[in-house]
């Protein structure tokens, strides 16, 4: 009995917190640009400069000479509040806010065409899926979550053709993905109503500090496709493949509840190998632009991500803790669309200025949601400039994220009951060198 109780807890308490392991809450980084950023990521269909490579890689075909670009994009993670109640509340209202954080993303593009064959190759380095989240450590959210890091890195070598005779490209990228990530949380019993144990039946106790770190590295494939029939008008089309990640690396539990030790757990520190499975959505962008007049661009995107792919999590461990292995964890996220609306307006022949409007919907159903990041459909208004020569360019964006608030009050695992509130802000700035 002692045994299958430590083992639920812990296993629970693993799982638990690896669900916010695999994408951060199902945080999708759409910001891999700041041109594109500045027009709310609306960009498969103009596609125009180096960050073509991560919304749509076949814009490369049609970019001249070599070109590098590097940005960065400075996300100020959202100070999540939230209000109701949660297990550890034993039934009080409490108000909680996730810590303040700023996660720096990275991007490096290169491309280059040839001159004697319409053929042409880029590199990009960037990362879709990180995430910081902190709440308190003695936060009522603590057996969920207290710190959580999911660092990705993502190569993606690309190669690209242009068909002069109909204005059309096509592209073919692979894509090479590292992962790093980091939590920790505290672990917690259910003590089972028996007598076995006694003044603690019923209770809920705590058990340890519990902490994993993870590493993987993944493979996928990207597809891109760009046509322009005519002065006025670009298609764009990109498919990004799901990218499978083994993540292995440790768990430690460190004994720190005054009861542990009654409830089964008797060794202070228990370290093993920890390992799961879990696979990055597949991704697919339509777009079309338009020019009303030579000064004025206006594109329209739609993007699917088939989020069904994360329809489960379940680890599995080495001994003394392998009792945990065989206890998958459901989250059946649900695919969603996304649409995105930007503009684009040429001051003069060195200045652009840009606008855009984009509706994020989101994966996770009220069953799975959780602290490790209450998500909920998005509302996304930028605004952005860049000022360019014929030796480069520099693109600067800021990008406000407003989450609806989202109240659940149905858990099946009884864990929180309330309304999420967030808001994120998000910087971006590149500098682009022709050659």
């Amino acid at each position: 009995m002692k045994k299958k109780l430590v083992a639920s807890s812990i296993a629970v308490a693993l799982i638990g917190g690896a669900a916010s392991q695999s994408f951060g809450s199902g945080f999708k980084v759409s910001e891999q640009g700041a041109k594109a950023m500045g027009m709310a990521n609306s960009f498969a269909a103009q596609a125009d400069d180096p960050s073509a490579l991560a919304y749509n890689p076949a814009g490369i075909a049609f970019q001249k000479g070599s070109q590098v670009q590097v940005g960065d994009t400075s996300i100020l993670v959202p100070q999540t509040e939230f209000e109701g109640n949660t297990r550890l509340s034993l039934g009080s209202q409490v108000s909680e806010k996730a810590n303040r954080d700023i996660f720096i993303v990275p991007t490096l593009y290169a491309t280059t065409s040839l001159k004697s064959i319409p053929l042409s190759f880029g590199l990009g380095v960037n990362s879709f899926n990180p995430l910081a989240k902190r709440w308190d450590a003695g936060s009522s959210f603590r057996d969920s979550i207290q710190s959580l890091t999911i660092k990705t890195v993502n190569f993606q070598p690309t190669v690209a053709y242009r068909f002069d005779d109909l204005n059309l490209s096509i592209a073919y990228g692979v894509d090479v993905t590292y992962a790093q990530v980091s939590q920790q949380k505290l672990a917690y019993a259910d003590v089972p109503r028996v007598s076995a144990y006694s003044s603690l039946a019923g209770t809920y106790q705590e058990l340890g500090v519990l902490g994993s770190d993870t590493t993987a590295t993944g493979y996928g494939h990207t597809f891109g496709a760009k046509w322009i029939p005519s002065k006025e008008l670009s298609f764009g089309a990109s498919y990004r493949t799901e990218v499978k990640l083994g993540l292995n690396g440790d768990a430690t539990f460190v004994r720190t509840g005054s009861n542990a030790t009654a409830l089964g757990f008797t060794l202070p520190t228990v370290k093993t190998s920890a390992s799961t499975d879990i696979t990055l959505p597949a991704s697919m962008i339509l777009g079309v632009a338009w020019k009303p007049i030579d000064a004025l661009t206006l594109e329209f995107d739609a993007e699917k991500t088939w989020w069904h792919s994360f329809n489960k999590l379940e680890y599995n461990y080495g001994a003394p803790l392998d009792s945990l292995n065989g206890m998958p964890d459901a989250k059946n996220w649900q695919d969603v669309w996304a649409y995105r609306f930007g503009v684009q307006y040429a001051l003069n022949k060195n200045i652009d200025l840009r606008a855009g409007y984009a509706y994020d919907t989101s994966p996770v159903p009220n069953s799975t949601l959780g602290p490790e990041l209450p998500d909920a459909d998005r509302h996304n208004f930028s605004v952005g400039t860049g000022f360019h020569n014929d030796y480069g360019s520099i693109d600067l964006a800021y990008l406000w994220v407003h989450w609806v608030d989202r109240t659940v009050s149905d858990y099946s695992n009884l864990r929180e009951a309330g309304t999420f509130k967030s808001d994120a802000q998000i910087m971006a700035a590149s500098v682009t060198l022709k050659f």
